[in-house]
């Protein structure tokens, strides 16, 4: 009896929990974007936005040889260049030491969100967390989409310093990973990636046994102009 009492009293919590939620609205950002402070809502409004739905993981390798228009790119130019620092065996470039203060980014971005003021979001998340993005020339994002053979420049927060295990995933028509050890300066690094293979690369890194965010970028070769893109992209 007294079992069944206590398994009663579990069943009726639950329910008022999944009744709370429901009001909430947590996925379809309900309470998330009504928070009085507009920064930290726009943030949590961008976390629940997904980067563009191409279709990286469907059937069949179509897919992953067609080239893009440039207009593809149009977002992100400020992101890529045509030339980098080589990387030999590895992911990324070593990195090297990165002075915040000469290069404060103005706003950084979510997936396809809208940027948040560079100094709203130091004011909002915990500054002992391992961070990585995406350098542009005034901003910084985790989502890019990037021609062929272009490079982008990343810049990881490692307050502890010391080894990192640095991880990259591609998926195309299958999927692959590599895995390489690299020595992080305590604080900013900068290091170059080079996207030299079609599909979408997912990067994160590991300092004392704490993973990073991970930042996303999609690789498309570019349509000679003049061509015709497919219709599906």
């Amino acid at each position: 009896m007294k079992y069944s009492k206590i398994l009663l009293l579990m069943t009726a919590l639950l329910c008022l929990a999944f009744q709370a939620c429901a009001q909430s609205d947590y996925l379809g950002g309900g309470s998330r974007s009504s928070n009085p402070d507009d920064g930290l809502s726009g943030m949590l409004n961008w976390l629940d936005r997904p980067v563009p739905n191409f279709p990286w993981y469907s059937s069949g390798g179509a897919f992953y040889n067609q080239a893009v228009s440039e207009t593809t790119f149009s977002s992100y130019r400020e992101y890529y260049t045509t030339t980098g620092t080589p990387v030999v065996g590895g992911i990324i470039s070593n990195p090297t030491k990165f002075d915040i203060t000469e290069k404060t980014p103005s706003s950084v971005y979510y997936g396809a969100g809208v940027g948040l003021p560079y100094s709203q979001y130091t004011s909002i998340v915990p500054s002992t967390t391992n961070d990585l993005w995406i350098q542009g020339a005034t901003n910084w994002t985790q989502y890019v989409v990037t021609p062929l053979g272009s490079w982008i420049q990343l810049v990881a927060n490692a307050p502890a310093g010391g080894p990192a295990g640095f991880y990259e995933m591609i998926q195309t028509d299958t999927t692959s990973s590599k895995y390489k050890t690299y020595q992080f300066n305590q604080g900013y690094n900068t290091m170059n990636f080079n996207a030299e293979q079609v599909g979408r690369h997912t990067l994160y890194f590991v300092v004392n046994n704490q993973p990073s965010n991970v930042v996303v970028v999609d690789v498309f070769a570019q349509a000679q102009p003049g061509s015709v893109p497919p219709s599906s992209m």
